[in-house]
């Protein structure tokens, strides 16, 4: 199933994620640094969320208090809350 996440903090703006059941089955950015992004994105593509979010919650970018991957997990975890639409 597919959803859109408005990230906060961060540079990008959107994050578009199909997920199934309890994996993490494709993420993209829309905005920020588009060679990370691009290469979280390959990186948690199959992963189940629980791992995801234990990997990357939490990281910070520069002096923000959150960064795009912390924000992935903070969608995740609206998915899990079932608040993610």
């Amino acid at each position: 199933m597919n959803y859109t996440y408005r990230p906060q903090g961060t540079c990008s703006q959107v994050i578009e994620l199909d997920i199934e059941g309890n994996t993490l089955k494709e993420v993209s950015f829309w905005g920020g640094c588009s060679g990370n992004l691009q290469g979280i994105s390959h990186l948690v593509k199959g992963m189940q969320i629980d791992e995801v979010i234990g990997k990357l919650e939490g990281i910070r970018c520069g002096y923000k208090s959150t960064s795009c991957p912390d924000q992935l997990c903070q969608a995740l975890r609206s998915y899990q809350a079932g608040t993610l639409k």
